[in-house]
């Protein structure tokens, strides 16, 4: 197996650090999954306690100027690693001003990838960081744990408002409550609610629009009978909510919620080269 990658443009690396410090913010540790053409950051819900689980992709060649890959055979070309997405974070974080970035798998007193980072130089010597990351290695027999999520027979699907103002509203609402109800409709309308003994809160969200989802026929016959004015709800928990909502550096243009009445909620930010889903599992 060989992986090495090289970033030279400073926008592909600072919006690659982006991508890298949403996911650390999500999760202590995930799959990165590498392919001859994209990358993705898993945490399934296998991993994860609680069953929230999350699936970045990113297209590589609109981050990376050389790409190479040999996965563990010729008809796998791919290559599974699990690693600590902060790790990556920090290393990255010293990259902001480099001329170049080279990411490598190598062998060291462990599986590692390795970070090379190419600072600018007042002298001809350049200054090269170099950033040790341990991974494991995942054996092909347990790839299919990892397998795309699919997309929940939704009840509902909105836009989310603008995600700070959701974030803001959220902090305050966890001083007074652990969970949250997210309730939404067909008519653009999106609800959070919460009540405990001492005070109930409901902050409304207007005209935020659908995607249009029934158009591409993506949706069963039953999801277009539905009254448009029916709220579909489901009680999260509150910290993961707003885990979701601090962590967020990917500045999405499409932000969408997908409500599976008391079942799961499913949040899908769109980039034009990134895409993030993660889901929040209903409690009872």
């Amino acid at each position: 197996m060989k992986f090495r990658g090289k970033i030279v443009d400073v926008g592909c690396l600072n919006h690659f650090t982006r991508v890298a410090n949403t996911i650390s913010k999500l999760t202590k540790s995930c799959i990165l999954r590498l392919t001859s053409d994209k990358l993705y950051f898993i945490l399934s819900d296998k991993m994860a306690s609680g069953g929230v689980a999350m699936w970045c992709q990113l297209f590589q060649g609109n981050f990376f100027d050389e790409f190479q890959i040999e996965g563990v055979s010729a008809e796998h070309n791919e290559i599974y690693l699990e690693l600590m997405p902060e790790n990556l974070s920090r290393s990255l974080k010293t990259a902001q001003n480099a001329k170049t970035v080279k990411i490598k798998l190598t062998m060291k007193h462990c599986p590692c990838i390795t970070i090379a980072v190419e600072l600018p130089s007042l002298s001809s010597h350049s200054r090269i960081v170099t950033h040790d990351i341990p991974v494991s290695i995942i054996p092909r027999k347990l790839w299919n744990d990892f397998e795309e999520p699919s997309v929940p027979d939704f009840d509902v699907s909105i836009y989310l408002p603008v995600l700070k103002i959701m974030k803001s509203v959220v902090e305050r609402m966890k001083n007074l409550a652990n969970h949250v109800v997210i309730e939404a409709n067909q008519n653009g309308e999106m609800n959070l609610k919460i009540d405990t003994d001492l005070v109930s809160v409901t902050t409304h969200f207007k005209e935020l629009g659908n995607p249009p989802w029934v158009d591409e026929g993506t949706q069963p016959d039953s999801f277009q009978i539905k009254d448009p004015a029916n709220m579909a709800e489901a009680r999260i928990d509150i910290k993961k909510l707003l885990q979701f909502l601090a962590g967020q550096q990917v500045n999405p243009s499409k932000a969408i919620c997908n409500i599976v009445s008391k079942k799961v909620v499913h949040f899908v930010l769109l980039h034009e080269d990134v895409s993030l889903q993660y889901f929040i599992p209903a409690l009872a």
